[in-house]
């Protein structure tokens, strides 16, 4: 395994550009620094429609983007994507993730509900799972409002936005609803502790370091009993049977590359159709790189693919 020659040349930018590691700001700063970084190497495409709401949750609102494809037609109706952003539960937003929306929209064929769930330290865990739990009921309650058939909703998202299409996915399971048709997981995180050899390998150096991990769980985690609870570490659930189909992507110098791994076999072995792929030469946070990566506009069509083949499209 080798690092990617285009990885390469993001990273020695990184390096030389000299920018402060999140862990050493507050989380004002590192949301402000996340939002210059996060677009300047994205890949976009223009699309049919675009258009943000509110809706309500649990003591409040929050935003959603909602992408249309295409012109939908009266009576018809596409299935959904909600996708929630990644950033450590602390820093990212509707903008920093608009163009892997974009292209998952256009080259799925599906309305894709991009959700700004509350993030920490302001509202700590669960109340990001929650949030999120709340718009894919809101899609589903809502679905003929926006063009969406109710019965093919899937969820995804990367890094945290990973771990919280998890348990989004678990939840509406053990709920018997709504029902989840597929999941697409970039590199997320599942585990209760930042722990397996690829934490410690790729620890210092490749993007994503060790310390700011360990920062976002800090601000995220109200105590140490809570990576005890499944829907923070959802590679700890007990039962993962009836699970959707998954698509899980990893890469191949990501600290969270094991446990995504450690996810897909857990997920297999309770009888459930995963596809799990390993880019071996990326680094964390690929996937919003487009403009700079071609692997990345790779992985954003194997999501397409595997969206369109989950919704027979």
């Amino acid at each position: 395994m080798t690092l990617d020659p285009q990885m390469q040349s993001v990273i020695s930018l990184v390096e030389k550009a000299d920018v402060p590691e999140f862990w050493t700001l507050t989380p004002d700063q590192a949301r402000e620094e996340y939002s210059k970084r996060a677009t300047k190497l994205a890949y976009t495409e223009e699309i049919f429609k675009v258009e943000n709401r509110k809706i309500p949750v649990d003591k409040g609102q929050i935003d959603i983007r909602i992408y249309w494809p295409r012109a939908v037609s009266l009576g018809e109706t596409l299935p959904a994507l909600l996708f929630f952003h990644g950033g450590g539960f602390v820093i990212g937003d509707l903008d920093t993730h608009d163009s892997v929306c974009r292209l998952l929209s256009k080259q799925s064929d599906v309305i894709v509900v991009a959700v700004d769930y509350r993030m920490s330290p302001e509202f700590k865990f669960p109340v990001a799972v929650e949030d999120c739990f709340s718009a894919l009921n809101w899609v589903a309650n809502n679905a003929a409002g926006i063009g969406v058939d109710a019965d093919r909703i899937a969820v995804g998202g990367d890094s945290a936005g990973g771990n919280l299409a998890t348990v989004v996915a678990i939840l509406a399971r053990n709920n018997n609803s709504p029902q989840i048709a597929f999941q697409l997981l970039i590199y997320p995180t599942t585990a209760p502790e930042p722990e397996t050899p690829s934490h410690f390998k790729f620890a210092e150096g490749y993007l994503l370091t060790r310390k700011t991990i360990t920062w976002f769980y800090k601000h995220y985690l109200r105590s140490t009993a809570d990576t005890k609870d499944f829907r923070y570490a959802p590679l700890i659930t007990d039962d993962l049977s009836r699970m959707p189909s998954s698509l899980i992507i990893t890469a191949g110098y990501d600290p969270l590359r094991d446990e995504a791994v450690d996810y897909a076999k857990k997920l297999i072995e309770s009888g459930n159709y995963v596809k799990l792929t390993n880019y071996s030469g990326m680094a964390h946070g690929f996937i919003l790189m487009g403009g700079a990566v071609d692997l990345a506009r790779k992985a954003i069509a194997e999501s397409a693919f595997e969206i369109k083949n989950a919704f027979k499209i």
